[in-house]
């Protein structure tokens, strides 16, 4: 898989990857469309029962003049399956004679429009999730948070909505110390000896000021915490000047180093090394980076709203996203006590040991052949 793939593309191909090794009898067909040539960036996905179509049309004119406004070529009669199933939300002209399932992993951009750009925004609008969303016989929500939202927002029946959670990769898993990719990783990116760790795209949605802001306190107020930096990693999103011009305040900013993107094979390590990992995020359909860090052996600071508290359990410690002391706080219980850094250590491997891509990929192939 591309080095580069993380997020919805990643979601699938864990999810497909499992379903094909349980699933040996029933036939698959994998479609996408790209005018250019994409097949180095697909995913080795072979098995004797899957095949690969793949049309070339400029995806602007596919997606916006032949499947949105066309309603051409019905996809599932193109394809001639008997069950479709959409990964994730977009343009899709079906007839109406195969089961379809679909599913959503957040409404955010519903919920909180004001977290996106006037042009998503206006492509969410053009989209009309609420229309299209009601052509499915069946949805997947990523969480029950997420069922919720597609109830309430959506106007779907509670019936019709089915919740799959997401799983963890098993690269996700403590490594020991000294381990070769830790000093690699240690090394790339110049990381110091202790930090704090928030993995995020750098947007407002995912309250990276607040964390800046919150990191100024705890080094205001508990002066024995000097030695750990502050190590946000991510690509920068929609409006990050404003979290660049967080950081340029602070009084703090040689201790915040911001390292972009973080290669997927270098995530494990990354969460590994990391003394915390704080994920104060406004708004999350399911959350891997928390789930992910508590798989690596890594003590968790998460949110309390959207469904955080349901993947993080009683395993992280859960705080007021827009309270920046409270993040502060507990940030600095969190290093201050190490048997309390073991209990969390203990209890979110055994957390994210809940969440798998088998169990995930069975509840799915269960869901087909209802």
């Amino acid at each position: 898989m591309d080095a580069n793939f993380s997020g919805i593309p990643e979601y699938t191909y864990n999810v497909l990857k499992e379903i094909f090794k349980l699933d040996k009898t029933n036939q698959y067909i994998l479609f996408y469309n790209s005018f250019g040539d994409f097949s180095r960036r697909i995913p080795k996905l072979e098995a004797a029962n899957v095949k690969i179509v793949h049309t070339a049309y400029p995806n602007k004119i596919f997606n916006n003049i032949l499947q949105r406004v066309l309603y051409w070529p019905k996809i599932d009669r193109l394809l001639d399956v008997d069950l479709f199933f959409a990964p994730n939300i977009a343009y899709i002209a079906l007839s109406r004679l195969p089961r379809s399932i679909l599913t959503i992993h957040d409404l955010s951009f519903i919920r909180f429009s004001e977290f996106y750009s006037p042009k998503r925004q206006m492509w969410h609008r053009i989209m009309n999730i609420k229309k299209m969303v009601k052509r499915f016989d069946k949805i997947v929500a990523v969480s029950e948070h997420t069922k919720n939202d597609i109830i309430e927002l959506c106007g779907i029946e509670a019936k019709r909505v089915e919740v799959i959670y997401s799983g963890v990769g098993t690269k996700y898993r403590p490594l020991a110390p000294g381990d070769k990719d830790c000093e690699r990783v240690k090394k790339h990116y110049n990381l110091p000896l202790k930090f704090i760790l928030c993995l995020s795209t750098i947007e407002p949605r995912k309250n990276i000021n607040g964390l800046i802001r919150a990191y100024g306190l705890m080094r205001q107020e508990y002066p024995g915490l000097k030695d750990y930096k502050l190590i946000l990693a991510g690509v920068k999103g929609w409006r990050y000047v404003e979290t660049i011009r967080a950081w340029h305040d602070s009084l703090y900013q040689e201790d915040i180093k911001f390292i972009d993107y973080v290669r997927s094979g270098d995530k494990p390590a990354i969460y590994n090394l990391a003394s915390l990992f704080v994920y104060p995020s406004l708004y999350e359909g399911f959350g891997f980076p928390p789930l992910e860090a508590m798989a690596s052996a890594t003590p968790v600071i998460s949110s309390t709203v959207s469904s955080l508290p349901e993947v993080a359990g009683n395993s992280a410690l859960l705080i007021n996203p827009e309270n920046a002391r409270e993040i502060a706080s507990a940030m600095a219980t969190v290093l201050s006590d190490a048997k309390l850094q073991g209990e969390m250590i203990n209890s979110g491997l055994k957390q994210s040991e809940k969440f798998s891509w088998e169990a995930s990929a069975k509840a799915y192939l269960n869901l087909f052949s209802c």
